[in-house]
Formats: C-alpha cells, structure tokens, sequence
C-alpha cells in the first residue's frame, strides 16, 4: 500500500489519543461531579459519551490501516493477543493490552443496566489503567519517528490533562467522603 495509508495509520493513532484524553477527562470531571451552568452534570456525561464513540471510530480506523498497510507483519489477531506479533512486539504488545482493557469498559458499558453498579464501576476503574497503557504503546511506537518532538509534546499535553482531572476528581471524592457521603 501506499505511504499515505501508514501516515493516516499514525494520524488516527494520534487522534485516538487526544479523543480518549479527552474522554477520560470528562470522565473524571463527571465522576468528580463537575458541573457550571453551562456544562451541567447530564451535558457533561452526554458529551463524555459521544466522545468515547468518536474514539472508537478513530482507533478502529488506526488499527485497520496499520493492518491493511502490509508495511510491517500485523495480523487481526495481534490487536487482541497481546506480545505475539512479529513487529514490534512490546509496543504492539501494549496496545494489545490496551485493546483488551478497552473491549471490558465497552462491553460492560454496553450492559450496564443489567450489572450491579459496583461491578460496572470497578469495571470502569480500567481506564485509568487502558489510558497509560495505550499512550506508552504510542509513545514506544513513534520513537523513531521525525517528529517524535512534536509527539512528546502532544503525550506531556495529554498526560497534564489527565493527571489535573484526576487530581480535581480525588479532591472532589475526599470533600464528599469527608461530607458522609459514599463515592
């Protein structure tokens, strides 16, 4: 295939990740009870959700043009199976894992009115854990790239983003606990 293919491979990949930054934000921010009069509690967790769709859209366009490439051996089954593939296989490996954490939070998502809150949630918990995983899967990914400068910068402004929504979310959850409330 042509060069095109492997550069809108690694553009999907990069907007995968500003879109996945920016739903766990929201997730974060919603869980924290973040709400304005213009960004109520329902906008919030409305926009984190067409938001995490959005993502999926773009990662599964990552994923098949990294694929249907045929630069490097990847097969359909190196996207779930993680550290098997003949290219790369940590980092592929790690977006595997990404993948498979992902596939949980989304099929859980999917049925969430038919499990108890509590196994939702903890189900949940995992993006914090799929988020990492897939920007050090793309960061390993673009170290020999011409622009790795530009991708460190975009992985620094993603990893602030979370990291201060995270923090606002915890700052938040310790006032409700210290208020009695169960979070």
């Amino acid at each position: 295939m042509s060069s095109a293919v492997w550069y809108f491979s690694r553009a999907s990949g990069l907007v995968s990740l500003v879109l996945f930054t920016g739903v766990v934000v929201l997730g974060a921010l919603g869980a924290g009870r973040f709400a304005t009069r213009e960004w109520p509690r329902f906008a919030v967790a409305a926009v984190h959700r067409n938001l995490a769709l959005t993502s999926l859209a773009f990662l599964a366009a990552h994923i098949a043009s990294a694929i249907l490439d045929g630069y490097v051996p990847l097969g359909w089954l190196d996207v779930v199976v993680p550290f098997g593939a003949g290219y790369q296989p940590l980092w592929v490996g790690l977006g595997a894992v990404a993948i498979d954490l992902l596939i949980a939070i989304v099929v859980t998502s999917l049925v969430r009115t038919r499990l108890p809150a509590r196994a939702w949630r903890a189900v949940h918990w995992l993006a914090y854990l799929c988020w990492p995983v897939a920007l050090v899967h793309g960061f390993g990914m673009a170290e020999n790239d011409a622009a790795f400068g530009w991708i460190v910068a975009l992985d620094v402004l993603c990893v602030l983003a979370v990291l201060g929504s995270a923090g606002y979310r915890a700052t938040r959850a310790r006032k409700f606990a210290a208020l009695g409330g169960l979070r």
